[in-house]
């Protein structure tokens, strides 16, 4: 996908942060956008930045049907889809033995079955226009790291679906591209919106994610699309990424040490 001019392209979590900053961008470069979002009052303010070639939809990627029935308007509305984004997503701070499984539930149920859904529903058509997925994962989809096992689980998940997913389309022959997106700190108010197993330390966990947030969103949708674009596999943004991409890569399990020290210095 050299272009994205005159392309549909649909986004999830489209009301705020690297979503937003996706639709944006896309409208720049002449595509239409379905962007979608549960939160309806970000969703209206993405619109009124992007203008007349964005429609919004609100949706919930943890509700399987309404993701599918999503899909298949989608597709009524404008015809085809040439690019699906999904980036809805949403943190938990807590360990394994504090968070309840209800924390676990719904960070799974966004995080990867959100993911999940989309790239099932969205697929046949992407595979009749030769289009490009791209799921996002997260630096914590290479790397495990103590508080955040439940959102591990979820990013590693979505890294394995993407990777198989990506080579069952070059086996099937298909020309659908798939990329799998690992950010590493983003400015957004994702730290703000997380749940934690401890609200004492809600205020605290922000503070931490705002200390490393490196990337802008705007820079991070760049580098997506241009990765799209490249028709690439994995997706780094922030030279944070890739040095969490390096560590694992290197050190194999004993990257563990270095991140439980610097947990530990994080956290003071």
């Amino acid at each position: 996908m050299e272009s994205f001019a005159g392309k549909v392209a649909v986004v999830t979590g489209a009301g705020s942060g690297i979503g937003r900053a996706l639709v944006r961008t896309l409208v720049a470069e002449g595509a239409k956008v379905a962007a979608s979002d549960i939160d309806k009052a970000g969703l209206a303010e993405t619109a009124a930045l992007a203008g007349d070639a964005v429609r919004t939809y609100e949706l919930d990627v943890a509700n399987r049907d309404a993701v599918y029935a999503h899909a298949a308007e989608v597709a009524a509305d404008f015809g085809r889809v040439d690019l699906v984004i999904n980036n809805a997503g949403v943190a938990l701070r807590g360990t394994v033995r504090e968070m309840t499984d209800e924390d676990l539930q719904w960070i799974m149920d966004i995080d990867f079955w959100g993911v999940a859904h989309g790239s099932r529903a969205f697929l046949p058509h992407l595979i009749a226009s030769q289009g490009h997925l791209v799921n996002v994962s997260s630096v914590f989809g290479l790397i495990g790291v103590p508080t955040q096992s439940a959102y591990n689980a979820a990013k590693f998940a979505v890294r394995g679906f993407t990777e198989a997913l990506r080579q069952e389309m070059r086996i099937e022959g298909t020309k659908v591209g798939v990329s799998c997106v690992h950010p590493g700190g983003i400015k957004t108010n994702i730290a703000r919106n997380a749940r934690t197993s401890d609200p004492t330390q809600a205020s605290a966990f922000a503070k931490s994610l705002d200390q490393v947030a490196m990337t802008s969103p705007e820079s991070a949708a760049r580098t997506i699309l241009n990765g799209v674009k490249r028709d690439r596999a994995r997706i780094l943004i922030g030279a944070d990424a890739y040095v969490i991409d390096v560590l694992p890569r290197l050190l194999g399990s004993f990257y563990q040490p270095l991140v439980t020290l610097f947990s530990k210095r994080l956290s003071r």
